[in-house]
């Protein structure tokens, strides 16, 4: 076989990977599949120090129930134990997931759909290689399978990918919020460098505020916050969806043209991936 006709079968690595991974998916043999999934509840919640990474998140300590052993376990979330919680209060339920037999070796699972059923990773491989797909068509046909091709997956993309959902459901989120005061606490600082060697310093604000259901909230604010860096002991305002007080902004106005700016982004990848397939169909 020529060096040509090797070239010809490049799909078929990722194809196996693909189908290999969905097939270990459905069999339930995926370590995610394997694991342990339970329900965790946040019995205690610690403050992040001033000036320290806001990575891990809001420290917190979890209590879950074994089902194996029937013991019960409350562990901090300190060090590796996944996904850091922007959000946190005494009662809030969490997804864990542990080794069978190492609940100590607990991870905090934020998303559990395609990730529960070990789907991430074949899911990953069938993107990438739909993608070489098209690549490799508009090589051997020309331009307008490119435009076929490109035009259906971003059509996929824009589809599958949830913002739409994402948007309508901070939405209905926003128009049910209600004001409390809050407080700065602390301001998480991460410091890195770009390609040029120069740092750059974000900060995150850590806030705490009370919902009017005397529930008390400590959280990371990402943005709304002006002069973040300087922050600290500074008294606002938040607003708080009462069903889901991880929802919470300080400036509501800004919010909506969040979300606004974020649907015209998806009806402009619509048009785009449909005047691209409608094109080249048109010059195939």
């Amino acid at each position: 076989m020529s060096a040509h006709d090797m070239s010809q079968l490049w799909w078929v690595v990722p194809a196996a990977l693909a189908s290999l991974g969905y097939g270990l998916s459905l069999a339930g043999l995926t370590p995610a599949q394997r694991a342990v999934w339970v329900t965790a509840r946040i019995v205690e919640v610690g403050q992040p120090e001033h000036g320290a990474s806001k990575l891990p998140g809001i420290p917190v300590t979890v209590a879950f129930q074994d089902p194996d052993s029937g013991r019960e376990f409350v562990l901090p979330n300190t060090g590796r134990h996944g996904i850091g919680v922007d959000a946190a209060w005494v009662g809030l339920e969490l997804t864990v997931r542990y080794p069978r037999g190492r609940p100590d070796r607990f991870r905090v699972m934020l998303g559990t759909g395609d990730e529960r059923g070990g789907r991430v990773v074949p899911n990953c491989t069938g993107a990438l290689l739909a993608v070489g797909l098209v690549i490799h068509a508009t090589v051997a046909r020309g331009y307008p399978w490119a435009l076929l091709g490109f035009g259906a997956l971003l059509i996929a993309w824009t589809v599958t990918s949830g913002d739409l959902r994402r948007v309508r459901t901070r939405d209905a989120l926003l128009s049910s919020a209600v004001a409390v005061p809050a407080r700065v606490v602390a301001v998480a600082k991460d410091v890195r460098t770009d390609g040029e060697g120069d740092e750059i310093v974000n900060h995150a604000p850590v806030i705490t505020f009370t919902t009017r259901e005397g529930v008390h909230v400590t959280a990371l604010s990402y943005d709304g916050i002006p002069d973040p860096g300087s922050s600290l002991g500074r008294e606002l305002t938040i607003h708080y969806a009462p069903s889901d007080p991880a929802f919470h902004t300080s400036d509501p106005a800004a919010e909506r043209r969040d979300n606004e700016s974020a649907v015209g982004v998806i009806i402009i990848q619509l048009i785009a991936g449909l005047a691209a397939v409608v094109t080249g169909a048109a010059t195939l």
